[in-house]
């Protein structure tokens, strides 16, 4: 078996968040079943900057699916086509030699494009910023069992805390909700004890803060926790819900 295949890529070229884009069609040969998605990409740009062609924009960074920069929609998934991967991870094995791949940006009126695969995710940074942190004064580290927590509380918690806020959840909802996301920086909080302090005040702000963003609202189609390459589960979306409600009642 060959372990090279030629591609018909379509990708996605936007000069901004104001100007038509348009999917560009490219053909790229011998490219190696071994390399990831973006290494895959960034053949291509060297192939176009050699033939004096603007190359493709896209984010990445750690390439070890840990920042959550590198987000794109491959052939309609956010991240692609391999569960609990995120593209820096995805490997072009799992393409067949002669396959045309469509590849875009995350779509949501609160991600605007700046340029051809980017988007702008700093909504993201403001939410964090309305109140996804304690301001308690925790002195130095304290000893890892000096506060006792049930197991499945930490487990919880390590659960929404494992999110890299790389806005897959985003673009895979029909409502552009970030739901998923809010609510896991919500849980992670709130259910440590170092989170009790500003329990209520930071439901409330986040939420707004969502809200203002411009993010649709959770109708449960559940496609966040599909495509979430750290699979956050749903359920922190209905506790991000109890939070609130409890904030509100609380005045």
């Amino acid at each position: 078996m060959s372990n090279t295949m030629s591609l018909k890529l379509r990708v996605w070229k936007q000069a901004d968040a104001q100007s038509p884009g348009k999917l560009v069609d490219y053909e790229l040969s011998n490219v190696s079943t071994h390399m990831s998605f973006l290494e895959m990409l960034d053949v291509l740009n060297e192939a176009l900057t050699k033939k004096g062609e603007e190359p493709i924009e896209f984010d990445n960074d750690c390439r070890e699916g840990i920042c959550g920069a590198c987000g794109m929609v491959i052939n309609g998934v956010a991240h692609g086509p391999r569960p609990a991967t995120t593209v820096c991870q995805l490997h072009m094995r799992e393409f067949k030699d002669g396959d045309t791949i469509t590849i875009e940006p995350f779509r949501a009126k609160a991600f605007p494009v700046i340029k051809d695969l980017v988007v702008d995710r700093s909504a993201f940074d403001r939410i964090m910023g309305a109140g996804g942190f304690i301001s308690i004064s925790t002195g130095s580290a304290a000893d890892g069992n000096a506060i006792p927590i049930p197991k499945p509380v930490a487990d919880e918690a390590f659960d929404a805390a494992a999110c890299i806020g790389c806005g897959a959840c985003v673009a895979a909802c029909p409502n552009a909700s970030a739901s998923l996301f809010v609510s896991a920086k919500i849980s992670q909080f709130a259910l440590l004890p170092q989170g009790q302090a500003q329990r209520h005040s930071r439901a409330l702000r986040m939420v707004a803060q969502m809200d203002e963003e411009g993010f649709g609202d959770c109708s449960n189609h559940g496609e966040c926790e599909a495509v979430c390459p750290k699979e956050i589960s749903i359920k922190h979306i209905a506790h991000m819900r109890r939070e609130y409600f409890a904030a509100v009642v609380a005045g």
